[in-house]
C-alpha cells in the first residue's frame, strides 16, 4: 500500500506532462535545464554504457544521455509522466534502440544487483518516505565504481538571497502556475515549503549519500544555491 506521501506525489504530477518541460524551465528562470545538463555532464554517458534514470518524468535527462550514445532505461511511478516520455520517444525514432521507459518505484527497483554502469535521478528524495533506504536501493543496482548523480532544489544560504527565494517560491511560483493550470498552481504552492522542510530534515546530503554506500560524494551548488547537483560512486559495499 502506498503511503500518503507517495499518493500525494502521484496525484501532484498527474496533470503536468503536457507542459512539464517548458513550465519547469520558466518557473526556475531557465535554470532547471542547466542543472540537468550539469548532471548529464557529471554522469558522462558514452556508447556501451547502460544507465538507469530514476524519477525520469518526461525523460529529459534520459533523452540527453541516450543522445550521447548510452543505452538508457527511464523509470517513474507516474503513468501520466511516462506517457509523456513515450509520446516524445515515438517522435524520436533514432533513439528507439537505446532508450526505453517503464513504470516502477525507486524504493523497490525491478533490476538485479549491479545491473547498470551509472544511475541518475531528479527531484526524487523529497517524495519518498525514507531517503536513506531509497539511496541504498538506488546504489544496489549500480556496478561498483559506477557513477550516481542527482538534481534537487536547494535553499540559498545568503539571507538576502533567501528572502528573494522565499518571495519567489511562496508568491511567484503559485502565480506562475495559475497562468498555466490549476494543477500547476497546486505544484507552485507545494514546492517552497516542501523544499525547505526537506533541507531542514536532511541538511547534509553528502553524509546521507555516504551512509548509503556511495563514495567520493560531491555537492555542487548552482544558481546561488537554488539548485544542487550531487554525485558519487558506488563503493561496492551496499547491502540490501
Amino acid at each position: 500500500m502506498q503511503s500518503q506521501r507517495k499518493r500525494h506525489a502521484v496525484e501532484l504530477f498527474r496533470g503536468l506532462p503536457a507542459h512539464y518541460d517548458r513550465v519547469g524551465a520558466v518557473m526556475s528562470f531557465g535554470q532547471d535545464p542547466r542543472w540537468r545538463r550539469a548532471l548529464v555532464d557529471e554522469i558522462n554517458p558514452r556508447p556501451g554504457m547502460r544507465v538507469l534514470d530514476v524519477a525520469t518524468g518526461t525523460g529529459m535527462v534520459a533523452f540527453a544521455m541516450a543522445g550521447r550514445g548510452a543505452s538508457v532505461v527511464g523509470i517513474d511511478q507516474s503513468e501520466s509522466m511516462l506517457n509523456g516520455a513515450i509520446t516524445r520517444l515515438s517522435g524520436t525514432p533514432q533513439l528507439a534502440d537505446r532508450l526505453s521507459f517503464q513504470r516502477g518505484e525507486a524504493e523497490a527497483l525491478p533490476f538485479s544487483d549491479g545491473e547498470f554502469d551509472a544511475l541518475s535521478f531528479t527531484y526524487l528524495l523529497r517524495y519518498v518516505d525514507d531517503p536513506g533506504a531509497t539511496l541504498r536501493e538506488l546504489a544496489r543496482v549500480v556496478k561498483p565504481g559506477g557513477h550516481i548523480g542527482m538534481v534537487e532544489f536547494g535553499v540559498p544560504a545568503d539571507p538576502r538571497l533567501l528572502a528573494l527565494w522565499r518571495l519567489h517560491t511562496r508568491a511567484g511560483l503559485p502565480l506562475l502556475g495559475l497562468t498555466v493550470s490549476r494543477d500547476w498552481y497546486r505544484v507552485g504552492r507545494f514546492l517552497g515549503p516542501s523544499i525547505e522542510h526537506f533541507h531542514r530534515e536532511y541538511p547534509d546530503l553528502p553524509s546521507l549519500w555516504r551512509s548509503a554506500g556511495i563514495a567520493n560524494v560531491h555537492q555542487r551548488n548552482m544558481s546561488f544555491g537554488a539548485g544542487i547537483v550531487v554525485t558519487g560512486v558506488r563503493d561496492g559495499n551496499v547491502e540490501r
